[in-house]
């Protein structure tokens, strides 16, 4: 058994992703051979991995952050909301099925072996599995034939340590709840406990400290104060959409997105509000897009019928015209570039119900979503300015039409996109498009935005995640995890029983 350990929430959005990268990051500077894993992910923020599998954009991050590529067996289960109460099921990067959440519940177990193997598999040249679980440890209403908290950690002799956000106050009922919650069993497995997101003097949680230990003889890893550069790192949930975009008085440009029901993959707008001559207004339903915005930006959908239904819902059509009227650009983003053609398709139900949409008829092309999925990292340049790009495509369908004979980009010998007459119109496949630094800059001065701003977008992310990584050594006891990770004899022993007498489930 390679020496692991997981992080466990009391709760959704306590910070487990950024604290596993920066754990990541930690480790690897020492020179460990260290690998994230997270048996479950629900996200709409996807990435695509080089063997042309997609995993959460989470572990995306926590495999840079480990100086590794992203691979398939980080996040073997991925879930994919695609509509209330059901979601599209990627199993080790392949798309395996849609299935609703009361279905979906039935099936899980059967996609415990695996996980599994996955987690076996990525072992064999790591050091140290950094594993993150999902929501909370604490959801017993849902812990039969769990594989992603405490069925998974059980079933692969995992320890646990408990995160708490502090910044969202409870912390303490939440860890002492949690572990009150918990079997015998699962409570012998947490081995101890972080507090997450300290504002202010950390002596006076001291008493805290003393409470939860009482309560739960957890010892305490640490008590990590606020990482004030988070924003800098791509958000997974789309509870973060927009929680970082600064308003900005002076800015030169004003890009407003409006927030989708699915939306998806909205990190593609961060290097835009990295900007500091540039205002991203996310635009919530129930709320017209703002008439002073130079840029209209149609971001992803996991759901891109149902989105360009919910957009004609707000009203946003409307607004999208009356933009365009007054003089300003509308970029489209995979779905939301499907979205600016005549029409949209899904005659075999791919993403639900079979049927189809009309779209908003900007530029004359059809979607049909049918075939696989493509998975793939690509790389190019701008058509107009001949700036490089890169990025990856994740999409299903085909779009054809006489628009396309002015494309947006070039991709590795073929066009992609498309670019109406007047050139204020336009979309492409690309996700990441914005990260590429000179097409970032050549796009915003076409614009009318400020020169060049010289912000290095991938440096930014690699400087912030050794700030995160320093900012976790000197706040949490690395010495105690590395300990705690390493399995003991007993517990390689029951893993390898429980191993050989298990059916793989077949799939």
């Amino acid at each position: 058994m390679t020496a692991s350990f997981m992080l466990q929430g009391t709760g959704s959005d306590v910070g487990k992703s950024l604290l596993v990268a920066g754990l990541g990051r930690a480790f690897s500077r020492r020179g460990l051979r260290v690998r994230p894993f997270k048996p479950q992910n629900m996200s709409n923020n996807a990435a695509v991995t080089a063997d042309g599998g997609e995993i959460g954009r989470a572990q995306a991050l926590q495999a840079r952050a480990c100086g590794v590529a992203p691979s398939r067996d980080m996040n073997p289960v991925l879930l994919k909301p695609q509509t209330d109460a059901g979601s599209q099921v990627v199993v080790q990067g392949e798309v395996w099925r849609n299935a609703r959440a009361r279905e979906y519940y039935r099936l899980k177990g059967d996609l415990l072996p695996r996980i599994l193997e996955s987690f076996e598999r990525l072992g064999h040249d790591a050091d140290l599995i950094l594993v993150e679980g999902a929501g909370s440890a604490a959801e017993v209403n849902l812990r039969a034939g769990d594989v992603a908290n405490m069925g998974f950690a059980e079933a692969a002799g995992v320890p646990v340590a408990l995160v708490g956000d502090i910044d969202r106050g409870g912390v303490i009922a939440s860890l002492v709840g949690t572990m009150a919650l918990l079997s015998p069993a699962e409570r012998e497995r947490v081995s101890a406990y972080i507090i997450n997101r300290f504002r202010g003097d950390i002596r006076l949680f001291d008493s805290g400290i003393e409470v939860i230990g009482r309560r739960t003889g957890l010892a305490c890893l640490g008590v990590v104060p606020y990482f004030e550069h988070a924003h800098r790192l791509p958000a997974e949930d789309s509870v973060a959409v927009g929680r970082h975009a600064e308003t900005r008085p002076d800015a030169a440009l004003v890009a407003a997105v409006p927030v989708f029901s699915r939306i998806a993959n909205f990190d593609d707008l961060d290097p835009l509000i990295a900007e500091p001559g540039v205002e991203v207004r996310f635009v919530a339903p129930g709320h017209a897009l703002p008439g002073d915005a130079d840029l209209v930006v149609l971001p992803g959908s996991k759901a891109t019928i149902g989105d360009m239904r919910f957009l004609r819902s707000q009203g946003w059509d409307v607004d999208i015209r009356a933009h365009l009227r007054r003089g300003g650009w509308l970029l489209g983003l995979c779905g939301g570039y499907q979205m600016l053609g005549r029409v949209i398709r899904d005659p075999d139900g791919v993403e639900g119900e079979p049927g189809e949409a009309p779209g908003l008829g900007l530029l004359d092309f059809d979607t049909v979503l049918a075939g696989a999925k493509r998975l793939v990292e690509v790389s190019g340049t701008e058509r107009l300015s001949g700036r490089p790009v890169r990025g990856y495509e994740m999409h299903v369908g085909a779009t054809t039409g006489p628009a396309l004979s002015a494309p947006m980009l070039d991709l590795d010998g073929r066009p992609d996109g498309a670019v109406s007459a007047d050139g204020r119109v336009m979309g492409c496949y690309l996700h990441g498009l914005f990260a590429s630094d000179g097409f970032r800059a050549a796009f915003l001065e076409r614009l009318g935005g400020r020169a060049a701003s010289g912000l290095a977008f991938e440096h930014r992310i690699e400087s912030t995640l050794d700030a995160l990584a320093e900012h976790l050594e000197s706040s949490l006891d690395l010495d105690a995890v590395l300990q705690m990770s390493h399995p003991s004899a007993a517990e390689v022993a029951r893993v390898a029983k429980v191993a050989a007498t298990s059916v793989p489930a077949v799939m």
